[in-house]
């Protein structure tokens, strides 16, 4: 495949050169584009000899460049993407080679936001953002780590791992909008036609519960569980790009994602309270969080420094308490995550919670489960079907999952 890769100007372009390392290792064809800022922080003689072909001298060196290299890409990726560069994308500025060849192309793109902190959460940022997903641009959503000048927090450029497994991914056809960044038509289709994939959940409210819950012992220690929250963060980022409301009630640490309103909890208690209050107008509600199922009856309101005797008690059951509630309509979205007999389990926790979805998983096997990037599931449905997901991107899998929540909102069995 032909990858264009932008770099802007940020640190995090030191990044980029394993990024095209890896790109051409796979069997890419990879040119790079770099803005003047990013000759900054990386020689353009780095990439030229890394990647396929040396970096073009700019949107000045004769002929059309930008309309060649958008026109023959398969794929656009910007890594790392600043502030300034989704900027400009989103306002169609083309004033270097790097935007204009964003504005030329009809091909699937990447970004990959990197900034400090404080420019990730500013409104501007997330406007920006919100704009690009909605005319198709998959964004790789930054981790939260060390920074530049030694300042730690969410804006540090997602990990090439990462990155090559989302480009991996959408050049199967496996994550986000198919599709390139062409302006696409806000208006709902007419005459009942059905919604491409990318605003299929337009004017529905998805909430989606992500994390391991914490039940305090005293007030230092906790029961937890090993659940990194990956799979949630990415359900509410895939229905977000698919046109709806998200309502994320999260217990992770991993960065709150853009254009998704955000409930943080900690406790069993605190999630049962913010999913009961979020699901009541809510057509979908997808309970991905791995909440604690003990915690202790009488926690100690000081540091414990013996060795305590614990009374544990059950947790609120709050896919139980969701279904008991549920509106007319509402898609119920349960998880299981399973060591041995996964799907033997996993059917008779559908029966007996009453949901319509059951996401079931093997957390022992190899690359799937807690903390991983990736994940392999089946989907369990009430009435008997079976999708099966294999290994690939936490993404796609929750791109998976909403594909059958969307089957079901029309009425479709698997």
């Amino acid at each position: 495949m032909r990858i264009v890769l932008g770099v802007s100007g940020g640190i995090a372009a030191y990044k980029a050169v394993e990024v095209c390392r890896r790109l051409v290792d796979s069997g890419h064809h990879v040119v790079p584009v770099m803005t003047d800022a990013a000759r900054h922080f990386v020689g353009a003689a780095t990439l030229s000899a890394l990647a396929s072909e040396p970096v073009p001298d700019g949107l000045w060196q004769g002929g059309i460049p930008h309309t060649r290299l958008g026109q023959e890409a398969d794929l656009v990726l910007v890594a790392p993407a600043t502030a300034d560069l989704l900027a400009r994308y989103a306002a169609g500025m083309a004033d270097d080679l790097l935007t204009a060849t964003l504005l030329a192309t009809r091909a699937p793109v990447i970004v990959c936001p990197a900034m400090h902190t404080e420019m990730w959460e500013h409104p501007s940022v997330i406007d920006n953002l919100a704009t690009l997903r909605r005319r198709g641009v998959q964004v790789v959503d930054p981790g939260s780590g060390r920074l530049a000048g030694g300042d730690v927090g969410p804006g540090r450029m997602a990990e090439p791992n990462e990155i090559i497994t989302a480009v991996a991914a959408r050049l199967a056809g496996e994550a986000a909008p198919a599709g390139g960044t062409a302006p696409r038509a806000s208006a709902e289709p007419a005459g009942g036609a059905e919604l491409p994939r990318e605003r299929d959940l337009s004017g529905r409210t998805v909430v989606v519960s992500a994390g391991g819950t914490r039940e305090a012992i005293d007030p230092v220690r906790v029961i937890t569980n090993r659940s990194s929250g990956k799979q949630g963060h990415a359900v509410a980022e895939a229905a977000r790009d698919r046109g709806a409301r998200v309502v994320l009630v999260t217990a992770s640490m991993l960065p709150a994602p853009a254009g998704v309103e955000v409930v943080t909890v900690e406790s069993a208690a605190e999630m049962e309270r913010a999913m009961g209050e979020a699901a009541a107008g809510a057509q979908v509600v997808v309970m991905a969080a791995a909440v604690a199922d003990f915690r202790p009856k009488a926690p100690a309101e000081a540091k414990i420094h013996e060795t305590p005797d614990l009374v544990l008690e059950p947790t609120p059951d709050i896919l139980a308490a969701l279904v008991s509630r549920r509106a007319p309509g509402q898609v119920l979205v349960g998880f299981a995550a399973e060591t041995e007999d996964a799907v033997a389990r996993a059917w008779r926790k559908l029966e007996r919670k009453g949901v319509d979805l059951l996401v079931v998983n093997d957390v022992s096997a190899p690359g799937s489960g807690f903390d991983h990037d990736t994940n392999e599931v089946s989907i369990l449905e009430s009435g008997g079907g079976t999708t099966v997901v294999p290994l690939r991107s936490k993404r796609a899998v929750a791109d998976a999952i909403l594909d059958r929540v969307v089957a079901r909102l029309r009425g479709e069995s698997a």
